[in-house]
């Protein structure tokens, strides 16, 4: 196994462009030769996610948010909305779809 250790902290500075919003990665998706781990701060508001949009989860993923607010709707289970502080944690596969309330910085983790 190779040793990797990732590390970093909240920088707009290092934010860069997304499918929606930007993000900052702290692990790259295939560092540390873990091609499905990678994790990193997500950063979205109302101006750039106007409407809501569909999502289908690739590889399992766990977020924190950090600041603002989201609803995510799965497509066969109740709305949800997420606000500083909660966590949810999404299934390979899962579909949703997701409304910005606010301006919003997710933690994430894909694995």
């Amino acid at each position: 196994m190779t040793q990797f250790i990732a590390h970093g902290a909240r920088d707009d500075s290092r934010h860069e462009p997304f499918e929606v919003g930007t993000v900052q990665w702290i692990r790259r998706p295939g560092e540390g030769d873990r091609e499905a781990l990678s994790c990193g701060f997500w950063k979205v508001s109302p101006e750039q996610a106007p409407e809501p949009f569909d999502l289908v989860t690739e590889g399992d993923e766990t977020i924190l948010i950090l600041e603002g607010a989201i609803r995510i709707e799965p497509e066969d289970g109740e709305a949800i909305i997420l606000r500083e502080g909660s966590t949810a944690s999404l299934n390979d596969g899962t579909r949703s779809r997701w409304t910005i309330l606010e301006p919003t910085v997710e933690y994430f983790v894909y694995s």
